[in-house]
């Protein structure tokens, strides 16, 4: 370890070395230069800088921590690459594309200076913007709500969105096909290309189906979305689904009800398909959850899904959107840990 601690101190290029207990051992001069918060020794925590409260690891938030991830990689024998922002002594963030690689018993990071880590700031650029998209965490008037968001990579294709027009709830959730970044230009053209001053849900799908047409996309390319319009006077929920998945349907009074609709995706597949409301009512205390396939189909390392059933058991066991919310959350890092594919819910308590 010597050997490779006098090596690495004579490198001009910023290295780290972790165990494979993920706890960090070493961090060359260059590293500690750069980033002189930085620990030479610990937890991952102590060397991004990481705020968060709780044991490195144990957190929530843990299993969707870029550095971890790109160790987590690196510990099953690849070569890896992921941006990370790490904090400077001024206190900001500094985004980094940052190699990992098996060193033996260790795991070696090397900041990579080359044209990739350019393409990983604009990268981080664009998820920040992406992150500014996003429903406000907590809500401003009308029905609570909770929502999960979790790219499988730095852009993600899936939009949720929640807002009041004339006083009522608006929802919608959109996944778009592919990943990565057409993934994400994709779903900016439905955040721009959503009529937000509609509020029948299927006009707005038929608007955004017209708008889609103008892009002349081919039959890969398509949008699923659900759309809610909640109703609380007259506890009724207005939705429109173009090959979504069904939303759920918690009753107080107990048992969920999928709210199934057959009708196809934001596509050129049927350019011109009506789009159509339908409505069902609710009682106070009932849960509303709309989701994306990345959450029912996400796999664990047997191959096996997540599946309806469990997502529905969570909910079953939930009392609340918030719960529900961070229960599926805990519940997909225990049995997925790397996830391939963007995770995205909401739920609204009615």
């Amino acid at each position: 370890m010597n050997f490779y601690k006098n090596v690495l101190n004579n490198l001009p290029t910023a290295a780290i070395v972790v165990d494979r207990k993920l706890r960090v051992r070493y961090c060359n001069r260059a590293f500690r230069d750069y980033f002189p918060l930085s620990r030479g020794k610990g937890s991952l925590k102590d060397a991004v800088g990481c705020g968060e409260e709780g044991e490195c690891g144990k957190l929530d938030k843990c299993a969707f921590c870029p550095i971890r991830n790109l160790f987590t990689e690196a510990l099953n024998g690849r070569n890896a690459f992921r941006l990370v922002a790490l904090h400077n002594a001024e206190g900001g963030n500094v985004p980094l594309g940052i190699r990992a690689r098996p060193l033996g018993k260790y795991l070696l990071g090397t900041v990579d200076n080359s044209y990739e880590t350019e393409i990983a700031r604009e990268m981080h650029s664009a998820q920040d913007i992406q992150q500014r998209l996003l429903p406000p965490a907590k809500p401003f008037g009308g029905v609570p709500y909770s929502f999960l968001f979790e790219p499988c990579r730095e852009i993600g294709g899936d939009l949720p969105d929640v807002y009041l027009l004339g006083g009522k709830t608006m929802g919608l959730l959109a996944d778009v096909s592919g990943k990565g970044i057409s993934a994400g230009m994709l779903s900016a053209f439905v955040k721009a290309g959503w009529d937000r001053g509609e509020p029948s849900p299927a006009k707005a799908l038929r608007g955004l189906n017209a708008k889609f047409q103008e892009l002349n996309l081919d039959e890969r390319s398509y949008v699923t979305a659900a759309a809610v319009r909640i109703e609380e006077e007259e506890r009724k929920i207005c939705y429109c689904v173009a090959g979504h998945n069904a939303p759920l349907l918690l009753k107080s009074k107990g048992g969920i009800a999928e709210i199934v609709m057959s009708a196809p995706p934001v596509s050129n597949w049927i350019p011109d398909f009506g789009y159509e409301d339908r409505t069902v009512s609710y009682r106070r205390g009932d849960i509303l959850v709309m989701l994306t396939d990345g959450v029912t189909e996400s796999r664990n390392d047997e191959g096996e899904q997540f599946s309806l059933e469990r997502v529905e058991a969570i909910l079953q066991r939930s009392d609340s959107a918030e719960r529900f919310i961070a229960r599926l959350k805990s519940a997909l890092t225990e049995f997925c840990g790397v996830f391939d594919d963007d995770l995205t819910a909401i739920a609204f308590d009615l």
